[in-house]
């Protein structure tokens, strides 16, 4: 069977593009039930009804019921049916613009190996969950396409950035403006040369790395494995051995905080938490929100007041125990807290940098609906720091990183027909 490169074009589906700005919606898993239908409210088009079909289900519907599934596909089909995603003729790649204020990324969408994913050649740095990817595969095989992008990054290569250039010199294909004022421009690669160039440039490369999308990359690799036995004789480059990915230049990625609350202080008063924190950090009071300014230093809200703390002995040279968000866990979570399985201790709660140091404030504060007693911030990881942890074969904890801005669903889809 013939060995498939680490990405390759793809005949995308698309929106027209008077209809992109209806149908781009957020990602599935960043909306609530509630958000998603008003953002869908009155949009039709939206990707949210194929992502989130279960805004269009009776209210307490079972958003892992078989009913969910079969409207997402029901959904897609009518959208192709009306015209309002066309699928591409000639295998393409797409250069997408994300711009956030001052910031802007540009990347390559394209399809990435299967083959590549299960030799760990594009490299993971996060465990899965059971049923999160049991719901990916079964997206994947309702709506017989990969409708959320993998979120990928590659070292950055000069020859690759000149392709980017020249291909976005032009007008885009189209722009999208999301709630969050995030422009999102994708411009179509379809000359034969130039995709032949861009394959080759990610073909020299090592690795690439998962930034975020690791129950997708999975759940593509299932659904793989799955149609590959059903098949008589696999040619090995069928639609399902790639999955649709997204990959940008690490150094243009732009990571957040992904900070922690706590909901009590395992048992002792707020004087006494503070009196077992001075074992293992210097604690100095700060007269306004402590946003940390570089690594090793961490913010912690309690009781009204925020505090500094700098640990006080060395962090570690590994390239897993030195992250912030592991030395928070070793030295401060599990031996003071109690604070053993960040994935499945209900008294921790995530909270991305996105919202600020007043999203954790406010947490704390307002008690009316729940109750949490302690907020920690956190520098945010580097993206040196998640490729090293890939190199090392090693799993970063939970919830370590939060990338910004946010990918769109509804821009380009890979089909598996």
């Amino acid at each position: 069977m013939p060995k498939l490169p680490l990405m390759r074009p793809f005949t995308g589906l698309r929106p027209r593009p008077e209809n992109a700005v209806d149908v781009a919606a957020p990602p599935y898993d960043v909306v609530s039930l509630k958000e998603a239908a008003q953002l869908a409210k009155g949009k039709p088009y939206s990707f949210l009804h194929i992502s989130r079909p279960e805004i269009g289900l009776p209210e307490g519907t079972d958003p892992y019921a078989a009913v969910v599934y079969a409207a997402g596909a029901e959904n897609l089909k009518k959208l192709v049916e009306q015209g309002i995603l066309v699928r591409d003729e000639t295998p393409a790649y797409y250069a997408y613009r994300l711009t956030m204020g001052d910031h802007q990324q540009t990347g390559i969408v394209g399809a990435a190996s299967v083959a590549a994913y299960d030799v760990n050649r594009v490299r993971k740095h996060e465990l899965t969950r059971p049923a999160k990817e049991d719901d990916r595969v079964r997206q994947i095989d309702a709506v017989n396409a990969q409708t959320g992008p993998v979120l990928l990054a590659h070292r950055p290569d000069d020859q690759l950035t000149a392709v980017l250039d020249q291909a976005t010199a032009g007008p885009a294909a189209y722009e999208v403006t999301d709630g969050a004022g995030v422009v999102h421009a994708l411009w179509v690669i379809d000359e034969a040369a130039i995709t032949a160039r861009i394959t080759e440039l990610f073909e020299a490369m090592p690795a690439i790395y998962i930034a975020d999308g690791h129950h997708r990359s999975a759940a593509a690799s299932r659904v793989a494995a799955a149609r590959r036995r059903k098949l008589d004789q696999p040619h090995g480059d069928e639609l399902h051995e790639s999955f649709l990915a997204v990959s940008f230049p690490s150094d243009q990625m732009h990571i957040l905080d992904y900070n922690r609350i706590v909901r009590d202080l395992n048992g002792m008063s707020a004087q006494e938490f503070l009196v077992r924190l001075a074992d293992s950090f210097t604690v100095t009071v700060s007269a306004s929100p402590f946003k940390p300014s570089k690594k090793g230093q961490f913010g912690m809200y309690l009781e009204g007041q925020w505090y500094g703390l700098t640990p006080t002995a060395p962090l570690p040279d590994d390239p897993k125990a030195g992250l912030d968000v592991s030395v928070l866990t070793d030295r401060l979570l599990d031996p003071i807290l109690g604070i053993k399985d960040l994935r499945r201790d209900a008294r921790i709660d995530f909270v991305g940098g996105i919202r600020g140091l007043e999203g954790l404030q406010e947490r704390v504060d307002h008690t009316d609906w729940e109750t949490w007693a302690v907020a920690f911030a956190l520098y945010p990881t580097a993206m040196e720091e998640l490729m090293a942890v890939a190199e090392a074969d090693e799993v970063m904890p939970p919830k370590s990183t939060w990338f910004e801005p946010k990918l769109a669903d509804g821009l380009v889809s890979n089909p598996l027909d």
